[in-house]
């Protein structure tokens, strides 16, 4: 980590780095995302712990994107650097924790790198500074100034290509519906909607991403990485709207390759200078890389803490480098009821939300809380009950409900904790089951049972029959089947008023029972064969299988 490196790489880096950010800063401005992003909202989705952070006021926020251009450029050329550097990645790191639906991966790997940078000294070549005598022009650096950039990428690449290790992907989702939307794509368009081409772009990313970096480091594949990695950024900035990314990536992982690369003019490098080692500095300064590397690596598998599919929950889905695993859409609605007089009325979200918030928000189970929750702030829709209907898809899979529409968002918390009422994906990955599995969502109310589909295939009721410690609770049914937004109220006490309000078609009110269930009960739900059953505390997944 100490040793001395060719500075060269790390120049090259310098002016890319600037280079890239200068024209991501001109991408705002041209695509007028500044006003879209950071003005024109009313509302944003914060990240948990980040809640006091807010846009500034008016057009402050245009001359803070004036500013981080200005300081693109001072990086790039190497004037004031370090305090360029700095502010850059204070101003830019700002701008990524505003809203939640401005989440990038590259933008969170902007962010890390020029927080690294800030502590090297790539300013000591080819700068103002060292022109002006600011610093000392040096030809060789500490080893970790580098090693870390590189270790970054790694970092992105093998998680990268450990996330698409997931039946979705293996079975060529969703990259079969991305490809078939280009087949306009020029040369080899008309091939994508070819089996072997699917597989072959999906299995291509998935080992590119395992094995570019020790590919580019063997000198005897050296020049076959390179290739690799042009075609592979290239292909991705053509397909995919994903914006400064490939050549972000693409010049960062140029790092690997040996610094005469950077020295093509020149027959040989300079020698070494003698520097004294300073112990102390050296054992914090591995101290915060190993803090820093520690939260790289644990960052990314945190999901496996959660359960469920990352990709369906959201939980862990973000800072672990999940790229372009998912395509995910459907329909989302807002009902707000008012706990006294059980009236019912739908949410405008265009009122509050513009149509990039309410895209990005529809199927993210985070933002749907957070928005719930404000909504409940707002004299409109004060002390009333907030609840979703999501109708979800991901990737090309039959849809079904995100969210447990019987739950009140209004009520619950927006930490890090996992999410009850996110209801689990039950749906087999595409083209496995076209037509998708029938389910109902069985929530536990305080006078009884609600059953509600949760798919949009009908749920065939007439041989279900439900059971609690083996004594069968009832058989019979007003209707023979549940459809899509159908659900069934089955109370255990003699209504003598009108069952809660809910989200749904209510297609009848079963006979009154006397038997109570509470949430510790509901594990003990049993239903008889084809169906099967999945009880969480708060309610029961139903699936049926059809013989």
């Amino acid at each position: 980590m100490f040793d001395s490196v060719d500075i060269m790489p790390l120049v090259f880096f310098r002016v890319a780095f600037g280079g890239i950010m200068l024209w991501e800063v001109w991408r705002y401005f041209y695509y007028d995302r500044v006003f879209r992003y950071y003005i024109e909202p009313t509302f944003y989705f914060h990240y948990t712990g980040f809640g006091w952070i807010a846009p500034l006021p008016g057009v402050w926020m245009v001359w803070l994107w004036c500013l981080l251009g200005a300081l693109a450029i001072l990086i790039m050329i190497g004037a004031y650097y370090r305090l360029s550097m700095t502010i850059f990645w204070l101003l830019f790191t700002y701008c990524f924790l505003i809203d939640q639906t401005q989440y990038l991966n590259h933008f969170y790997l902007v962010s890390l790198m020029s927080f690294l940078a800030i502590f090297m000294p790539l300013h000591h070549k080819w700068s103002w500074d060292a022109w002006r005598g600011r610093v000392q022009t040096k030809e060789h650096v500490p080893a970790w100034s580098l090693r870390t950039i590189q270790a970054q990428m790694a970092i992105v690449y093998v998680y990268g290509g450990i996330a698409k290790i997931n039946p979705d992907w293996l079975l060529g989702e969703p990259m079969r519906d991305w490809l078939a939307e280009r087949t306009d794509f020029p040369l080899i368009g008309h091939l994508f909607t070819q089996e072997w081409m699917v597989h072959l772009f999906s299995y291509g990313g998935l080992f590119f991403d395992l094995l570019i970096v020790p590919i580019i480091l063997w000198h005897r594949t050296r020049w076959l990485g390179v290739v690799l990695m042009a075609g592979f950024h290239m292909t991705n900035y053509e397909l995919f709207n994903i914006g400064i990314f490939p050549l972000l990536a693409f010049t960062t992982t140029l790092l690997f390759l040996p610094s005469s690369w950077f020295r093509f003019w020149e027959n040989t490098t300079p020698a070494d200078e003698p520097r004294k080692a300073n112990l102390q500095q050296h054992r914090m300064l591995l101290l915060g890389l190993g803090v820093f590397f520690a939260a790289q690596l644990l960052l990314p598998v945190r999901h496996f803490a959660y359960p469920g599919y990352a990709s369906w929950t959201e939980e862990g889905h973000n800072l672990a480098w999940h790229m372009k695993l998912r395509s995910k859409g459907g329909n989302i609605y807002f009902y707000a009821t008012h706990p006294e007089t059980s009236v019912t009325r739908q949410v405008d979200l265009t009122r509050y939300l513009n149509n990039r918030q309410i895209a990005q928000m529809s199927d993210n189970p985070d933002m749907i809380s957070r928005f719930a929750s404000y909504l409940s702030t707002l004299d409109d829709y004060e002390n009333h009950q907030i609840r979703v209907w999501s109708m979800m898809s991901l990737n090309g899979r039959a849809s079904q409900l995100l969210i447990d529409p019987t739950v009140d968002l209004a009520m619950q918390s927006t930490d890090l904790w996992r999410d009850d009422w996110i209801v689990p994906l039950i749906q087999p990955p595409a083209p496995l089951n076209a037509d998708g599995v029938p389910a109902l969502l069985v929530s536990h109310q305080a006078d009884g049972l609600v059953f509600i589909n949760i798919t949009r295939q009908p749920f065939p009721l007439e041989n279900l029959q439900v059971t609690l410690d083996d004594q069968q609770l009832f058989t019979t049914w007003q209707t023979s089947d549940l459809y899509e937004d159908d659900c069934s109220h089955r109370s255990f006490v003699t209504l003598t008023e009108a069952p809660p309000s809910m989200i749904c078609n209510d297609v009848g009110i079963a006979p009154a029972m006397t038997i109570s269930v509470n949430e510790s009960e509901m594990s003990s739900l049993a239903v008889n064969a084809p169906y099967a059953i999945d009880c969480r505390p708060t309610y029961c997944i139903v699936t049926y299988h059809a013989p």
